[in-house]
């Protein structure tokens, strides 16, 4: 009797235990987070931010985001799947400005509040924007171009696509800036690649080859600059200057080796931590910036181990 009356108690506490981690477990926030892609080395230091943030924050987070980042269709029923489960709050980097919107606006009619990262929508719905200044970003970047190749000359840009925010953002951030600031530089061509190296290498294969005096080229994410690098391996134009946006272990070894001259690097981890910084606060209904801005930085050959540089690139 003793020993069952022990072993019954024994149950009953792990129960109890059992029970209480549950409910531990229902009263963590849960928020999750789609991103615009998932197969960059930049989304994979967006997500260590977020992970970061949702252990200092005892909060739990989901991180996913479609193959390529021309999938806005898998990117909508991801977005979908996600607000059906009713989570705290919601971190969602567009591919599309506009096509999620109304869905993001049966999130606000819901009450879950939502955090932009990355690339914002066209819309006041979400409470805050966790991002680089992307026209500030390539503006530099043009800068950087037009001081390597002299002021003068042909350029074109290969730009992840025309639909997204950091997209637009960094393609008219720099053609602004040239045409504001440098006359004698003409930008012949701009094309987009969706941010696949492949598809990108062969865009500016055939840019090179319309425009055999071309003096620069500008890729505007980690595809897209890995693609201008491939062509101008492939092509034999070893005086092209490239300028690229982002990091990776990729672009690092191209500013190393001179393939690359160098590139705009964001903070992906800083993005991922503010987003889930903010989620936490809007979810509790603490006021938060609307424009939450996470730097950037220039770097090339001569800064590239630099502690605040090396402290915002990734592999």
């Amino acid at each position: 009797m003793l020993l069952r009356r022990t072993l019954l108690g024994a149950i009953s506490a792990a129960a109890l235990i059992a029970s209480l981690g549950a409910a531990s477990a229902q009263d963590k926030l849960y928020i999750p987070m789609i991103s615009k892609g998932f197969q960059h080395q930049f989304w994979q230091a967006v997500k260590a931010g977020a992970d970061k943030a949702a252990a200092e924050f005892n909060v739990d987070v989901t991180f996913e985001g479609p193959d390529t980042e021309a999938q806005v269709d898998k990117q909508i029923d991801m977005l979908a799947a996600a607000l059906a489960k009713k989570p705290a709050a919601i971190g969602f980097a567009a591919l599309d400005s506009q096509a999620a919107i109304p869905l993001l606006r049966q999130a606000q009619e819901a009450g879950i509040a939502v955090i932009a990262f990355d690339s914002g929508v066209d819309s006041d719905i979400p409470a805050a924007t966790a991002s680089t200044d992307n026209l500030a970003a390539a503006a530099l970047a043009a800068d950087k171009m037009a001081e390597l190749i002299g002021g003068a000359g042909k350029v074109a840009l290969v730009v992840h696509d025309q639909t997204s925010r950091t997209g637009i953002d960094r393609r008219d951030g720099f053609v602004n800036r040239v045409k504001e600031a440098y006359p004698n530089i003409e930008i012949v061509d701009i094309q987009y690649g969706a941010g696949d190296q492949l598809q990108s290498t062969e865009i500016a294969k055939a840019i090179l080859t319309a425009h055999p005096d071309l003096k620069g080229m500008f890729g505007a994410n980690e595809g897209s600059a890995i693609g201008v690098v491939n062509a101008k391996k492939e092509s034999g134009r070893a005086d092209l200057v490239v300028i690229g946006y982002d990091s990776g272990a990729a672009q690092k070894a191209a500013i190393m080796d001179g393939t690359m001259a160098g590139a705009i690097t964001q903070n992906p981890v800083g993005i991922g931590y503010e987003t889930v910084k903010a989620a936490v606060m809007a979810s509790k209904g603490e006021a938060v910036p609307t424009n939450i801005d996470t730097g950037f930085y220039y770097y090339d050959k001569s800064n590239i181990d630099a502690p605040e540089i090396a402290a915002v690139l990734y592999d």
